[in-house]
């Protein structure tokens, strides 16, 4: 380790990234080893009806895995500035960097890139998390990063996320967080039930619970929004701004909040003008069809239908005409 104006040196730490972490991926690969395992027994569903497996059950799975998924992402809302800054307490130096915000439903990533990377001796590349859940003591974390030593910018801004900030927002994003993500737990387990319904001939019910999942997700987009409600400080560093605006994850639950509104009215309708075509989809007028055809032709024996026939061999006739 080496010196710099009279500064130890910044300690290593465990970092986060802002858009995947371990969770998501966990969270990624289980639905694709879902989505896998199906594609292993597609190839002997006969017909139209592999079509129709595949779409629902793709669709279903995307659905699902955007429920769980955004959750543990860290774009819900994101900002970006470059600016030329101080790199260091108690030093003059000024470096240019890349400054970005991500703000999760759990906490916020701070990231901090140089231009070029390596400046002033030093490797200017850190992304730092500050959780704010219920388990989680924010502050601690702060004091934390103070203690190891954190570069000037990173600091500056996660002290705007404080309790003792005078802006005053760490209360309304700790909130609104926490209650986006037990409304998206709320659609999960509505988006579960709904899969449930649609495995078992009561389709119009599955598509209400796909109209009730689809609620919860946009429920959990206003309970996030609600944090515009307080005014957020200007982050300056210089003569920039740092303005952060809603992220991917933001975006991406509204897009499968209305794709399941979709579907669900889809489903309604056609249960109510065209029966026929959601069970063919469905895959469930075919199972019908093929049962009736198994059934058309039965072996009686005729002493239960005419005591006056005196033949003692079974005689093939027709159901229709029994």
């Amino acid at each position: 380790m080496t010196l710099f104006d009279g500064v130890y040196p910044f300690y290593p730490q465990q970092r986060k990234a802002f858009v995947f972490d371990v969770s998501t991926i966990i969270v990624i690969v289980v639905f694709l080893t879902f989505a896998c395992s199906f594609l292993l027994i597609i190839p002997g569903i006969r017909g139209r009806a592999r079509l129709y497996w595949t779409v629902r059950v793709l669709l279903s799975l995307v659905v699902g895995v955007v429920i769980v998924a955004v959750q543990f992402t860290g774009d819900w809302e994101t900002g970006w500035v470059k600016a030329n800054t101080s790199y260091k307490s108690f030093s003059h130096a000024l470096v240019n960097a890349d400054i970005g915000l991500h703000v999760g439903l759990a906490g916020v990533n701070i990231t901090l890139m140089g231009n070029p990377v390596n400046q002033v001796n030093e490797t200017i590349n850190y992304n730092e998390h500050f959780a704010w859940s219920f388990d989680a003591d924010y502050d601690h974390s702060y004091s934390e990063g103070l203690e190891k030593g954190l570069p000037s910018p990173i600091l500056y801004v996660a002290e705007k996320f404080t309790m003792q900030s005078p802006c005053g927002v760490h209360r309304q994003y700790r909130i609104s967080g926490h209650y986006a993500s037990a409304t998206l737990w709320v659609a999960f387990c509505t988006w579960l039930i709904s899969n449930m319904l649609f495995s078992m001939p009561v389709l119009v019910y599955g598509g209400y619970m796909l109209l009730v999942t689809g609620a919860f997700m946009i429920f959990s987009l206003l309970s996030f929004s609600t944090v515009r409600n307080s005014p957020m400080c200007l982050i300056r560093f210089g003569t920039a701004t740092l303005r952060i605006g809603y992220g991917g994850s933001f975006w991406l639950t509204l897009a499968i909040g209305l794709l399941c509104f979709v579907s669900g009215i889809t489903v309604i309708t056609l249960h109510y003008f065209n029966l026929d075509l959601l069970k063919t989809f469905f895959d469930l007028h075919e199972d019908n069809a093929e049962e009736y055809q198994d059934m058309t032709e039965v072996f009686v024996n005729p002493h239960f239908v005419s005591k006056g026939l005196s033949s003692s061999q079974p005689s093939k006739l027709n159901p229709n005409s029994v």
